[in-house]
């Protein structure tokens, strides 16, 4: 059965400009991707490209362009796809994850079921969202603090020389528990001199504190047993984990890092084996790209799935974070429609 792919892109535009260690936007194009079969039945699924990883909407369309004579005859063939598709664009995990979910979103629309049930999971499983509060002034992070009064974790954005002003900000705003991501932000002098702070502000666990790279840095940070330190640009797929596993304690998965839902399932379960916290993060995304990674939730220990709560206008209705609690949908495939 051939399928048809049209893709669109989609320009987000966050509440707040998002401003991270390496920089900052306030407006992100994202790419629409639907496979649609010879009944009609349609797949959705998502690209949310970063720059950082040499994607952009230009790029994904692109490497549309190179997969689409590749696309299965058989959309119940997920595994071969999805290897097909790294084969073709190996350079381009946003577009084959996006190409990936759209795919499990047409099968699940075949059977009628979730995705999640068609995984065997258990959607009231699902660990609770943080909500993420970007660099900014003191008086606009405090404003943010407030705003995000209905979710019961912050992540706050480090790496830059007003760290500690930063956490004293937050802490002097809420008692919430807090967990900080410095974007490969600190040398390893800055994140040894952080660790006792971030401890005393009773932050949870620090995201990637050092340049990927740097897995003996990551290594030592870890050994002073202060706090939990996951990986997140030093960890992008499967095969990465045996390498990064005795430098961290966790790792975040996102699918415009690993390419595939199928791969994220590959990483949960490698991450398990080496006893790794594991974490399921996102991009700046609409509702359709959080729902593709929201429906691996329960099988992850935290979660980063704010993307689309950051945005002012966001197109389309799926999981949703209200008061942190990922509700995922109970509607066939990934249960996503525009609003």
């Amino acid at each position: 059965m051939s399928l048809k792919l049209t893709a669109e892109v989609v320009t987000l535009q966050t509440t707040h400009r998002f401003v991270i260690a390496r920089g900052g936007e306030e407006v992100y194009r994202v790419v629409w991707v639907r496979l649609t079969d010879e009944d009609g039945e349609e797949g959705w699924g998502e690209a949310d490209p970063s720059k950082y990883y040499g994607e952009t909407a230009e790029t994904v369309l692109a490497a549309l362009k190179q997969v689409e004579p590749h696309l299965p005859g058989d959309v119940f063939d997920l595994e071969a796809a999805e290897a097909r598709f790294a084969q073709v664009v190996p350079k381009h995990a946003a577009a084959r994850a996006a190409l990936s979910a759209a795919l499990h979103d047409l099968v699940g629309k075949r059977v009628g079921q979730p995705l999640w049930r068609l995984w065997g999971l258990n959607p009231f499983k699902a660990p609770c969202s943080s909500f993420t509060i970007g660099i900014d002034t003191p008086e606009k992070i405090r404003d943010k603090v407030l705003e995000a009064a209905r979710y019961p974790i912050l992540k706050i954005k480090l790496g830059t020389d007003q760290d500690e002003q930063i956490l004293r900000t937050v802490r002097d705003a809420t008692d919430k528990p807090i967990r900080v991501d410095a974007n490969a932000g600190w040398t390893r002098q800055r994140a040894m001199q952080m660790l006792a702070m971030l401890k005393d502000h009773g932050v949870e666990f620090v995201e990637q504190p050092l340049p990927p790279q740097d897995l003996d840095g990551l290594a030592a940070l870890r050994r002073q047993g202060i706090l939990p330190v996951v990986g997140d640009e030093s960890c992008i797929v499967n095969a990465d984990i045996p390498r990064v596993a005795g430098a961290v304690d966790g790792i975040n998965i996102k699918l415009a890092k690993c390419g595939s839902l199928r791969e994220a399932l590959r990483m949960i379960g490698t991450a398990r084996a080496h006893g790794m916290l594991v974490m399921v993060g996102c991009m700046i995304e609409s509702s359709l790209g959080i729902t593709a990674a929201a429906h691996l939730a329960p099988l992850v220990d935290a979660a980063d799935l704010d993307g689309a709560a950051l945005t002012a206008n966001d197109p389309f209705a799926g999981a949703t974070i209200d008061g942190g609690q990922i509700r995922l949908p109970t509607g066939p495939g990934l249960g996503v429609r525009r609003r």
